[in-house]
């Protein structure tokens, strides 16, 4: 499957029942030289460079990591194990030579596949595909970028294989695959997410970009965050994956930096799209839309709808204009299950990220703040929303005290949560 730009066209195909790992219509080209550099990321320039760019082999990415300082630096970064290195015949093995019943999905960049270590451990493999869009550079930023983290919110990179023109990522295991399954997947093979597990999920998320964009040395920006990227493991704990398009961000005087745009058509920013310059408020963006996938249940494109709702930013912004139909951007499936305030805080929030200016998008630790906070606020699942009262059946009300009332209690405590 092809990469796309961002400002193109996508067409967007029914999901499989597996999970995608990759979105197939992440963009990019493999003469890019301007991901994180070296120097960013304290290493000298990588070995194999000069060779073939379809040959890459197991020491030249060793040697590379092995120019990493041992020193460790500040911010959470200290004590991050170091990525193993694994042969081609162990991860036949672990995957049974890559077995149809180990596959878990496909994207732009390759399989992925399940498998077990020789200890027990279940890990994620993540063949890339030899012909495909991620370039040796890329893998070399990925192997690097993930080996330097340590967040509860970024995936866990294990180890990886470079052995002649095969390139492996092995990851840890998240059992429950990515948001997106959960929001579009087919229904019988997922969970509804109810309104406490999309903001806890969103808190997240916003809490591992933070991590990037302020506490690491070297300030990082994603540059690929969509719910295809944000996995899920026990509890729906989220973690951000993929980093093969991650990029230092700008320093010193810089406002930017200008590179080739890449990333996902439906999640960039405008301004990256149109001029190539990259900042940390382009991940702001992007954010935004993901929020609101996970707020509205919608695709942040979506061809299957009219020309008017395709584009789920350009349906929204109509709407954040008028907080009387907040509750028409509620994902159905949540039958109006959530908390009225909780909804327009998010939808708020979400509203501010996907400003088309980006000196009007807040700062991520301020979406930290805001998301934590709402994401503290326990929610009945089983609660209706007041504004969605009138359209639930008696007997489907809560009871209380052994009489039927209200989940929000009475009209007073009504008009307080709707104010």
């Amino acid at each position: 499957m092809g990469c796309f730009q961002c400002s193109g066209e996508s067409s967007i195909k029914k999901q499989n029942i597996r999970r995608t790992v990759d979105d197939k219509n992440t963009w990019f080209r493999r003469d890019d030289n301007r991901h994180i550099p070296p120097a960013a990321l304290k290493v000298g320039p990588p070995k194999f460079v000069k060779e073939d760019p379809k040959v890459v082999n197991q020491s030249a990415v060793e040697n590379s990591a092995r120019e990493t300082p041992s020193k460790s630096p500040p911010n959470g970064e200290a004590n991050t194990p170091q990525a193993r290195t694994f042969s081609l015949v162990k991860l036949a093995a672990a995957t049974q030579n890559f077995k149809l019943e180990n596959f878990l999905g496909e994207g732009g960049f390759g399989k992925v596949y399940k498998g077990r270590l020789p200890d027990g451990e279940i890990v994620a493999v993540k063949q890339l595909d030899r012909n495909g869009c991620q370039g040796i550079r890329e893998f070399v930023v990925e192997v690097l970028t993930l080996s330097m983290v340590n967040h509860p919110n970024l995936v866990k990179l294990i180890g990886y294989c470079a052995e002649g023109d095969q390139r492996l990522l092995v990851y840890e295991y998240m059992p429950l695959g990515s948001l997106e399954d959960h929001l579009y997947g087919p229904r019988p093979s997922r969970k509804r997410l109810d309104w406490n597990t999309r903001m806890k999920i969103a808190a997240g998320a916003a809490q591992g970009l933070e991590y990037l964009h302020d506490k690491m040395k070297t300030p990082v920006i994603y540059r690929d965050l969509k719910c295809s990227n944000i996995l899920l493991g026990e509890g729906f704990h989220p973690k951000l994956s993929d980093f093969g398009l991650a990029k230092a961000g700008p320093s010193g005087d810089q406002t930017h930096v200008s590179t080739r745009v890449m990333g996902t058509y439906g999640y960039c920013a405008p301004e990256y799209a149109m001029t190539g310059q990259l900042t940390f408020k382009s991940d702001i963006y992007s954010f935004g839309v993901v929020l609101l996938e996970i707020i509205t249940g919608r695709r942040a494109i979506d061809n299957i709808r009219s020309d008017t709702e395709s584009n789920l930013v350009a349906w929204a912004r109509p709407l954040f204009k008028d907080r009387k139909k907040f509750h028409q951007m509620a994902d159905p499936v949540l039958e109006g299950r959530y908390p009225v305030r909780g909804l327009y805080q998010a939808l708020a929030i979400a509203a501010m990220c996907v400003q088309e200016q980006p000196n009007m998008r807040p700062l991520v630790a301020d979406v930290v703040t805001a998301l934590s906070y709402l994401a503290t606020q326990t929610q009945d699942p089983n609660a209706y929303s007041p504004q969605n009262l009138g359209r639930i059946p008696t007997s489907s009300r809560c009871k209380r005290d052994g009489k039927q009332k209200c989940p929000n209690g009475d009209d007073n405590e009504r008009g307080k949560l709707l104010a």
